[in-house]
């Protein structure tokens, strides 16, 4: 009888099918077939191979994996790449034009605003993005928007 019940836990368990989604990464249509749970985080990293985007705390409180989704700030950790399906991304990586840095990222190299470097591709697309959505006026502003 006790055979009986360790064979029943030690059977695999139901795969669940994987979910067809198309972004658009960095100007370019991807497609990918990716699992339920995964984070927009993990498609990024692991299945597109777009490294900049780092995991800090996967809780949405350190701001290392922020990218832009339809030109809005986001913790990638805590969504669900499933949930983006369709939408617009842009990553540290697609910041740049032709060759040349995004304007915030030469300004992080000339004032050498790096400190480890770790959480430096979230801060760069958090202000990217914080340019975008043109509400921070003052310095002041701007420190208030761009912390948490």
């Amino acid at each position: 009888m006790a055979q009986d019940v360790v064979a029943e836990r030690s059977a695999s368990p139901i795969a669940l099918p994987k979910i067809e989604v198309t972004l658009k990464v960095n100007g370019e249509d991807r497609r990918l077939s990716l699992a339920p749970w995964v984070s927009l985080l993990d498609a990024l990293r692991d299945h597109l191979d777009l490294t900049g985007t780092k995991k800090g705390c996967d809780h949405g409180q350190c701001g290392a994996c922020t990218v832009l989704v339809n030109d809005r700030r986001i913790n990638s950790c805590m969504t669900l790449a499933v949930m983006q399906d369709g939408a617009e991304i842009t990553t540290v990586e697609g910041l740049v034009h032709n060759g040349a840095l995004h304007p915030l990222q030469q300004a992080f190299i000339d004032h050498d605003a790096f400190q480890c470097g770790y959480c430096t591709s979230g801060q760069i697309c958090s202000g990217v993005g914080l340019l975008k959505e043109g509400k921070a006026h003052s310095v002041d502003e701007i420190k208030e928007l761009m912390s948490g």
